[in-house]
């Protein structure tokens, strides 16, 4: 893990947004983010792109964990539940590493354990 906490420092982004790597390792990475009111909405909600950075540090972090620059060519996500306040926590897990194209799939929380969105991404791997 030590390779993709440092690897994670370097996301000045994700740090800025509240972002915090709370494992990562072997294709699988777990983050959390405690929520306040920069990351909500007009309408009071937690605003979807806080959510999309949650996930998308978490699949950065699982997708670079075997020691190779992978970089995101495909995200989609859904957003199933709306969140005011508490804590999220996102965890990606691989679901193909085969040859240099990796599947991921990132399943981010609320407090109640309840699915507030589905991430889904695929990444390049550069392998020499």
């Amino acid at each position: 893990m030590d390779g993709c906490i440092e690897f994670f420092k370097k996301d000045a982004f994700a740090g800025h947004c509240g972002v915090d790597l709370i494992e990562a390792g072997d294709g699988r990475a777990c983050a959390r983010m405690v929520l306040g009111p920069e990351h909500l909405n007009s309408v009071g909600i937690v605003h979807g792109a806080a959510i999309f950075t949650l996930a998308d540090a978490v699949f950065a972090a699982a997708s670079n964990s075997h020691g190779h620059v992978a970089v995101a060519i495909n995200i989609n996500i859904s957003y199933l539940k709306a969140v005011k306040e508490g804590v999220l926590t996102a965890r990606a897990e691989e679901i193909n590493r085969d040859g240099k194209v990796g599947s991921y799939t990132i399943t981010v929380t609320n407090q109640q354990d309840e699915t507030v969105a589905i991430f889904q991404g695929l990444v390049y791997r550069k392998i020499k």
